[in-house]
C-alpha cells in the first residue's frame, strides 16, 4: 500500500463526513423551518430535497477524485 491508496482513504473519509454534517444540517433545518412555519413545508422540503443532492455531488465528485489520484 502506497501513500496514495492512503492518502485517498484519507480524503475521501473528510469528504464522507463532511458530506454528512451538510445533509444533517439541511434536516435540522428544515424540521425547524417546518415547525416554525408549517405550511411551507411541502417548499421547505423541496429545497431541502434539491440542497441535499448537490451536496451528494460533492461527495461523488471527492470519489472520483480519489480513484483518478489512486490510479497515476
Amino acid at each position: 500500500m502506497n501513500v496514495a491508496h492512503l492518502s485517498a482513504g484519507f480524503g475521501m473519509a473528510l469528504g464522507a463526513i463532511g458530506t454528512a454534517m451538510g445533509i444533517g444540517m439541511i434536516g435540522v433545518k428544515a424540521c425547524e423551518g417546518t415547525a416554525r412555519q408549517p405550511e411551507a413545508g411541502s417548499m421547505i422540503r423541496t429545497t431541502m430535497i434539491i440542497a441535499a443532492a448537490l451536496i451528494e455531488a460533492i461527495a461523488l465528485y471527492t470519489l472520483v477524485i480519489m480513484i483518478i489520484l489512486t490510479g497515476k
